[in-house]
């Protein structure tokens, strides 16, 4: 009754989600460089061997960087809207591109995953929900408001990772232009700390073990102000951020509302007998 998750990137310079079980994965999102992937994969006992798909949240260059040359590498299916890849002008094998639709779930062997639309500066973009043996993951970034779409689907997650892009004050008081900070804290641009914390307050479930904060703005955010926001409201509930700059820890969640951490780095032994 368990998922494993990890954060193989999260920032504006290229996002990458890992969520399996013992037998396979998904990726949602390829934003970083297929080596790079390789690479921070391997360092915490995770392999491509047990991806069996990618789901693309949107167009946007950090969450399809890596993609055309990750999928054609290990033959790998990409769960893509039209739209999407229209807008994304990806040169993916025609034999590799699978579509999907929201609220029509997709299995990959015991998991399954379930797109649902959000409000974000892109042709057709989705967040996912994955589930299997019980447990449900969340991979809610991009956002600019907490839809009810967000909502709905946050409130049964066992952990999410959650976009917390930029403190407020840090954007106003910033050096962006005032279109791009209009562009970041609209509608359809990404979720504030406040605004993350909002909706985690207000529908996180009382079962949920972790919220890995994700996406951060590495001008506009500061891991510290964050973290330290959540956790005077977490409860139970582990408050890690994801990293722009390397990979995260691998987090065994489950059902019963208690994650192991497992350590970031394993010998061969070990990993033969996790994974």
């Amino acid at each position: 009754m368990s998922l494993f998750i990890a954060s193989i990137n999260s920032g504006s310079n290229g996002n990458c989600y890992y969520v399996g079980n013992e037998q396979e994965a998904v990726l949602v999102d390829a934003g970083i460089s297929c080596r790079e992937t390789e690479k921070r994969m391997k360092n915490i006992g995770l392999s491509m061997d047990k991806v069996k798909a990618i789901f693309v949240s949107h167009e946007h260059g950090d969450h399809i960087k890596g993609l055309e040359i990750l999928s054609a590498r290990y033959q790998v299916p990409v769960y893509i809207t039209p739209a999407t890849l229209q807008h994304s002008r990806l040169k993916l094998e025609q034999q590799l591109i699978v579509s999907f639709r929201a609220y029509e779930q997709v299995s990959i062997g015991a998991l399954t995953i379930q797109p649902f639309p959000k409000r974000h500066d892109a042709a057709d973009p989705h967040s996912f929900i994955i589930s299997g043996n019980g447990v449900v993951i969340g991979v809610l970034t991009d956002i600019g408001s907490a839809c009810e779409h967000v909502i709905k689907n946050f409130k049964h997650c066992h952990a999410a990772f959650l976009e917390a892009n930029y403190d407020d004050a840090m954007l106003e008081n910033g050096r962006y232009p005032y279109h791009l900070k209009k562009r970041i804290s609209g509608d359809v641009g990404h979720l504030s700390n406040m605004q993350a914390l909002e909706l985690f307050i207000k529908h996180r479930p009382a079962f949920m073990s972790h919220v890995l904060l994700s996406h951060l703005s590495k001008d506009n955010n500061d891991p510290a102000i964050a973290s330290a926001l959540f956790r005077e409201h977490a409860g139970s509930t582990n408050v890690i951020v994801a990293s722009r700059y390397e990979e995260g820890e691998v987090y065994h969640i489950t059902g019963s509302g208690k994650a192991i951490k497992l350590k970031k780095r394993y010998s061969k032994e070990q990993q033969m007998s996790l994974f």
